[in-house]
């Protein structure tokens, strides 16, 4: 069984990572993880694993042998936790997005040491169309006009969405457009013309929304849409589960959801 830890344990995503962890014979779940000073470090999870009840502390820090570690927490959490499986040589799987650059530089030099695992979304679904997104920008041509459109809950704190940075990324990758010209975020007051090779993203909060995006290609005479809607945030840990279980055992590198799903 891989031995797995959980950072971010009493989030939305982690406290569902541990409860659908305890049921997967995969795994043995053995550490949940809190930032220091949170009011729940200290108390205990019941989970059902192999029939039975267990207690796992939540502890802001773990001596407990672990083979990875599944991060939903935050920007500065994931860098907390990365200098950890650093120290131990653990394998590390990230999930959390809003990182800024100099952060991702540490990320992808980690990477070089250890099994290191980062996707802005765990979904299947999400991950092909990140691999369809570029391949139809490059078929459809300057003609068509590309807007990129994220809804999530009101709760999320960066916008937009790591999902869809890399669908913008992904579309530039096929596309040859420059980040820094052809991007916009959102539009407001007079506007020029658009430019051709714009990509416009614009990010939506609302309410419970688990998280919907979709990429509009559009030119005088029709518009195609490619839509992705997650009903569930158990489509993402289920995404996160498979992504450790093929981490397990993996030589250091910087891998995702694309090597997961052997779509590279």
């Amino acid at each position: 069984m891989i031995r797995l830890a959980v950072a971010g344990a009493t989030g939305r995503m982690g406290s569902r990572i541990i409860e659908l962890a305890g049921a997967d014979q995969r795994f043995d779940l053995v550490a949940a993880l809190e930032a220091t000073g949170h009011p729940k470090v200290g108390k205990t999870i019941d989970i059902q694993a192999q029939s039975k009840t267990i207690k796992i502390p939540i502890q802001d820090h773990t001596e407990t042998e672990f083979d990875i570690l599944i991060d939903f927490s935050l920007p500065a959490g994931t860098m907390h936790w990365l200098e950890y499986c650093l120290h131990y040589k653990r394998a590390m799987v990230i999930g959390t997005t809003g990182h800024t650059p100099d952060q991702i530089d540490e990320i992808e030099k980690a990477a070089k040491n250890i099994p290191l695992l980062k996707a802005s979304n765990m979904s299947v679904g999400v991950n092909l169309m990140f691999k369809l997104a570029g391949q139809i920008a490059a078929i459809l041509g300057d003609d068509y006009n590309i807007e990129i459109v994220e809804t999530h809950h009101r709760f999320k704190k960066d916008a937009p969405s790591g999902t869809a940075l890399t669908l913008r990324d992904s579309i530039i990758k096929t596309t040859g457009r420059n980040m820094e010209k052809d991007v916009i975020y959102g539009r407001h007051g007079q506007i020029p013309e658009r430019p051709a090779r714009q990509i416009g993203i614009h990010a939506l909060r609302v309410g419970d929304t688990v998280g919907e995006h979709e990429v509009h290609f559009g030119n005088l005479g029709e518009t195609v849409i490619l839509k992705h809607n997650a009903h569930t945030r158990d489509t993402f840990v289920n995404g996160a589960l498979r992504a450790a279980a093929w981490l397990a055992g993996k030589p250091a590198g910087r891998y995702d959801m694309l090597d997961v799903l052997e779509m590279t």
